[in-house]
């Protein structure tokens, strides 16, 4: 019973290395939102409000199914205000969009450059089309975006 149990609520184990799906370079690909302006080797965002900034939305290959993915960025920080974290929508075709959200690991402040991550697990039979990367936030000041990565990782 213990084991049936453990295999609802259960972490699935890598089944293989992690590798890239896709990767955003400051410099190199711009960001659906025209506020996100390139600053040295970064996107500058000066914020004042509250809203989810669309950054990339990209085709997700097939093998995807059965794989965590990980939204990975760099962040630094002078809000005199607020936070923000990473939000990433997920389609799912037949089933609509899901999301994964960075609140666990809300930024805030002024900081240094900061990583920061959101998972997306895919159940085997789950074939996303396309993913949406997108940054919240929600206060006053300025947020520079570093590389931004999406990989994935197989699972047992």
């Amino acid at each position: 019973m213990l084991n049936l149990v453990k295999s609802f609520f259960g972490v699935p184990t890598p089944s293989g290395p992690t590798e890239p799906l896709a990767e955003f370079k400051p410099g190199t690909d711009q960001p659906l939102d025209g506020a996100a302006k390139v600053d040295d080797a970064a996107w500058k965002l000066t914020v004042d409000g509250a809203r989810s900034v669309p950054l990339f939305k990209f085709p997700v290959p097939d093998e995807t199914e059965g794989c965590r993915l990980h939204y990975r960025m760099q962040l630094k920080t002078e809000l005199q205000s607020g936070f923000a974290y990473l939000e990433m929508w997920c389609n799912l075709p037949g089933m609509g969009k899901f999301f994964s959200k960075g609140l666990h690991d809300k930024i805030s402040g002024t900081t240094d450059w900061t990583d920061h991550e959101v998972p997306f697990l895919l159940k085997k039979g789950q074939r996303p089309d396309e993913l949406d990367l997108n940054l919240y936030v929600e206060g006053k000041g300025t947020v520079w975006i570093g590389s931004i990565s999406v990989l994935k990782t197989p699972l047992a």
